[in-house]
């Protein structure tokens, strides 16, 4: 479980951080017609990104106290 916690955080905070800190996915919204939903962005992408960051930093710290109880 905490692998699978700690990929999904990872992989979830790149994509979120990619989507939030670029203007990749306003340039995909607009290239695909549905540029009304760029106002929308940022109430869905900073809450988005604060729970997969959340969900990466439980992942770390399970980890590294599994690999701590099995030394």
């Amino acid at each position: 479980m905490n692998n699978k916690l700690l990929k999904t955080g990872a992989i979830g905070t790149v994509l979120a951080a990619i989507c939030c800190f670029t203007p990749l996915l306003v340039w995909v919204l607009s290239a695909i017609g549905l540029t009304s939903l760029v106002v929308y962005l940022d109430v869905v992408l900073l809450p988005l990104l604060a729970i997969f960051l959340i969900m990466l930093v439980i992942g770390l710290v399970l980890k590294f106290k599994n690999s701590k109880d099995n030394s």
